[in-house]
């Protein structure tokens, strides 16, 4: 099977051993990869905060650099549910209309995309301990993903899965959220840090690198006994 890759800006920039570790998996999982090196921003940050044009320019080219018919997969599910959500916002009864209904048919979160399309749902990965699963915003609510990810790491040798209180609560980043209203941001992550901590949990895992970055930003801060992962690092160790 043939994949298109996209690599969010917050992964390039960031934490780009993610996706390095996100092409390990879906080519042991027998895909044909590929990363058209042109593509930039899906213009999710644009679009949040309010500057539709600017959004829909990036959007465009988003439409372009991913035109065809492969699978689009990347290791986000906020920026795979923008392209799924809110592109038709922005293109309804415009000449790109058709473009983005293909579109949202493709583009699909990693965890999501093993489970549904490849149905694989054992990698043979290894992780030793225990881990605690944060529900991200966009995977729950804009991907509706909840039990992909479970099912993944359930199978992941030598792990041990627990779920953490109010797993379903936002962790606080929100974007611009987290700087706008940064006191409510920080007690947020400190609400959802304490509540993967009374798993025992070493480890927080997650689909999202921005939900990930904003709680091991508290978990340093605090110095506290536990790391925050994301799935496709757990699913390519061994």
């Amino acid at each position: 099977m043939n994949v298109q890759i996209f690599i969010p800006c917050f992964v390039d920039q960031l934490y780009p051993q993610a996706a390095f570790n996100m092409v390990k998996v879906l080519e042991k999982a027998g895909c044909t990869v590929s990363y058209n090196a042109n593509q930039t921003c899906c213009g999710q940050p644009a679009f949040n905060a309010g500057f539709w044009d600017d959004a829909k320019s990036v959007c465009s080219k988003f439409i372009k650099d991913f035109s065809g018919s492969d699978y689009i997969v990347a290791p986000s599910a906020s920026c795979t549910g923008f392209v799924r959500n809110y592109y038709q916002k922005l293109f309804d009864n415009s000449s790109f209309h058709n473009d983005v209904k293909d579109l949202q048919k493709r583009t699909f979160e990693f965890s999501e995309f093993l489970v549904n399309v490849l149905k694989v749902e054992n990698v043979g990965a290894s992780l030793n301990g225990r881990a605690t699963y944060h529900d991200s915003c966009a995977g729950l609510r804009e991907c509706k993903i909840k039990q992909e990810p479970r099912k993944l790491l359930s199978n992941v040798k030598g792990l041990e899965l627990i779920e953490m209180n109010d797993v379903e609560t936002c962790c606080g980043f929100g974007g611009t959220f987290a700087v706008k209203f940064e006191p409510i941001s920080i007690a947020m992550a400190e609400q959802k840090v304490t509540n993967a901590i009374a798993t025992g949990a070493e480890y927080i895992i997650s689909t999202d690198l921005s939900c990930l970055m904003h709680l091991d930003g508290y978990i340093r801060k605090k110095e506290l006994g536990i790391k925050a992962m994301h799935i496709a690092d757990v699913l390519a160790g061994s």
